[in-house]
């Protein structure tokens, strides 16, 4: 009997087997419905989700904020408060705007040769990444570099190599980084689209983008005003970094005219490249479904809320503003341009290198 129990064997049964449910699938952000996105870039100062109020008082969808001061090195780690953080990421979602999109600081320049600059735009805009993920951004928009006096490939290469830096041991997620293109002023990469690609390719393992500005696109050469002309940049776009790595397109008139390879913005309409112009580009059909960020200057008050007003007009959409006030103060003087900022910094950090060689020197002759 004994022989008996042990011969009987328990049947098995599929249903039997433990089979953990699958993961959920991510969820879609709400602004990714199709709908056109059209924002401003609002000031943080006093408080981050001040930004997100302001862009949508302004009847913005989306919007572009600094994550820090643009024009200062942020010292320390650069982390934003985890509270303020989460409330930004809350208010965000009530309010419906999107894309987000973070825009790197101008001082930051890893195409550059000087050694010290290099590592504190590394560090920097390792910094960069890391507040933009806080806030859950869906991009980060950075300029190339200056390549100075150094050769394009070399520049192309360091960039790479930093990028590479400025990303190792961070998980990015859902956040997208984005190289803009530039007007080509001085020695500043990206005017030319085969740049940024070559850029691209040495960064496969980076979630590379691109963000297209008309201003710089018109400054760099490309007739954008004509319906041939802006054929012809979508085009070189497709052809080079792929039409579909465009994912935001920074809307400004330019206050210069063609190919000047000079970058100054200018009100919608009230530019070289016109209103008809930003017609054809907000509704052509090759670049729907990206975010169109405003950069325009603030002159005098409501001139944001105006531009704004300008983009939705035509598109053919009227959108009621809940402004209170408006969105950023008036700039008083011009800013200094990317690159003679960096020149300048560069220009600071070989001043206090030959100091301290100096210095040293002095000392051990005294030894």
């Amino acid at each position: 009997m004994t022989d008996e129990q042990h011969a009987n064997t328990l049947a098995y049964d599929d249903s039997d087997e433990y089979r953990p449910e699958p993961p959920p699938a991510p969820e879609i952000p709400s602004w990714k419905d199709g709908s056109i996105r059209i924002g401003i870039h609002t000031s943080i100062a006093g408080d981050v989700v001040n930004a997100l109020e302001l862009a949508h008082g302004l009847g913005a969808n989306a919007l572009q904020i600094f994550s820090a001061s643009p024009r200062m090195w942020t010292r320390g780690i650069g982390r934003l408060p985890e509270a303020d953080a989460a409330r930004f990421r809350v208010r965000r979602k009530e309010l419906g705007l999107g894309a987000l999109v973070v825009h790197g600081n101008y001082l930051i320049n890893l195409a550059s040769s000087n050694p010290v600059l290099r590592a504190r735009s590394v560090q920097a805009f390792h910094q960069e990444i890391v507040r933009a993920s806080a806030l859950g951004a869906d991009f980060l928009v950075a300029h190339p570099g200056s390549r100075g006096g150094g050769s394009v490939e070399s520049a192309v290469a360091a960039i790479a190599q930093g990028l590479r830096q400025a990303t190792r041991g961070l998980k990015l997620g859902d956040l997208q980084l984005l190289l803009e293109n530039t007007a080509g002023q001085g020695s500043a990469l990206g005017a030319r689209f085969e740049e940024l690609k070559a850029i691209m390719d040495s960064c496969l393992d980076i979630p590379l983008g691109i963000c297209t500005d008309t201003a710089h696109t018109f400054a760099a050469g490309w007739d954008i005003r004509t319906s041939g002309g802006l054929e012809m940049a979508l085009d070189d776009l497709d052809r080079t970094v792929g039409l579909d790595r465009v994912r935001v397109v920074h809307v400004n008139d330019s206050k210069t005219p063609l190919a000047s390879r000079v970058d100054r913005h200018e009100h919608i309409g009230k530019g070289k490249i016109g209103l008809c112009a930003f017609s054809r580009i907000l509704n052509h059909p090759r670049l729907a479904s990206r975010a169109f960020i405003l950069e325009t200057p603030i002159d005098k008050p409501g001139d944001d809320r105006r531009n704004v007003a300008a983009l939705w007009k035509l598109v053919g959409v009227k959108v009621k503003t809940t402004r209170t006030r408006d969105g950023m103060k008036p700039r008083r003087t011009k800013g200094m341009s990317a690159s003679k900022e960096n020149r300048r910094a560069e220009k600071r950090l070989r001043s206090r290198g030959n100091a301290s060689r100096r210095s040293a020197r002095g000392r051990a002759r005294k030894g």
